[in-house]
């Protein structure tokens, strides 16, 4: 067997390689397409890496702005694993549960609203008794949650976990809504803030009136009135606010029926057999809030006075 000559095969060697090389030498390629930003933002701040547990972090205002609340004190359903339930009418204070165990009225779970506790010692209807229907979830800022008994510094009540809700100093515009629904549920909403109007601060002020009779067949005719005013001012280093509330409920309740009442024809699934059940309640504060940013963490003074009446 004889083999090929040489110079055939170098010739196709050579010409091999000179197609390879003029398929790479082609013309330049296109610059890459430039895109728009993408800004992702997200609601929960876990502070993963930052933290002393997994089981603490912040929620933002964008997504409090983003779920409807229908009562106040829902606002603390932003907490993962909490849960909030209502029973003797919506002037009391709330049913609370965290990670499946129920809280009571706010026992083991501390509540904080600029720097003022909600959770109220040696309650007559319960000790840690927090009751948050005076809250207006608009004026809800941030709130900073732990869950677990691992924080000493938030002191009684906390065993469970606790939140603490940061209020507007401003808004960044005003609210005027009226919100109308079933079983003559009604409420009113007026909500401003302005700048330099008394001195060099930001005064925002808040008006809620709302009513609701509930699926009962005896009315709740619940009522609620509700104002803020609170005047803050400060540069970026400190901070200073000082804010007042007032709030005032009535109603009548249906609370608890006997199973065997309902099942005989007596009482229906949505009637009461104490009609005059209900309750009245107020709540007044003023609280004063002093905030200093330093170099390695932040100084804080809260003073305030609050007066609260039930009468269940």
């Amino acid at each position: 067997m004889r083999a090929a000559p040489l110079r055939p095969r170098l010739a196709g060697l050579l010409a091999a390689f000179g197609t390879a090389a003029a398929a790479q030498v082609g013309p330049p390629p296109q610059a890459a397409a430039r895109l728009e930003p993408v800004l992702v933002q997200g609601h929960y701040d876990n502070a993963v890496g930052t933290s002393d547990a997994a089981s603490q972090g912040s929620v933002t205002a964008r997504l409090i702005e983003n779920r409807p609340t229908l009562r106040p004190a829902e606002v603390l359903e932003f907490v993962p694993g909490v849960i909030v339930s209502q029973h003797s009418g919506d002037g009391k204070a709330n049913q609370y549960y965290l990670r499946g165990f129920n809280l009571d009225h706010g026992t083991d779970f501390a509540t904080f609203v600029d720097g003022m506790p909600v959770n109220m010692p040696t309650h007559a209807h319960g000790h840690g008794y927090s009751d948050l229907n005076w809250l207006m979830p608009e004026l809800v800022n941030r709130i900073d949650y732990r869950k677990g008994p691992y924080y000493a510094e938030e002191g009684d009540f906390s065993s469970a976990g606790s939140a603490r809700m940061r209020l507007f100093d401003g808004l960044p515009r005003g609210i005027a809504s009226l919100t109308l629904g079933a079983h003559r549920y009604q409420r009113l909403l007026v909500a401003d803030s302005t700048t330099n109007a008394v001195g060099p601060g930001r005064l925002l002020y808040a008006l809620e009136a709302a009513h609701n009779d509930g699926p009962w067949e005896n009315p709740e005719r619940f009522h609620r009135l509700n104002g803020v005013l609170r005047y803050s001012f400060g540069d970026g280093r400190d901070r200073s606010s000082l804010t007042a509330m007032a709030y005032s409920a009535g109603w009548h309740s249906t609370d608890q029926i006997p199973r065997r009442a309902v099942e005989q024809g007596l009482v229906g699934r949505f009637g009461a057999v104490d009609p005059s059940d209900g309750g009245r309640t107020a709540r007044y504060s003023l609280s004063y809030g002093f905030e200093r940013r330093l170099d390695d963490g932040v100084f804080r003074i809260n003073a305030y006075a609050i007066q609260s009446r039930l009468d269940l």
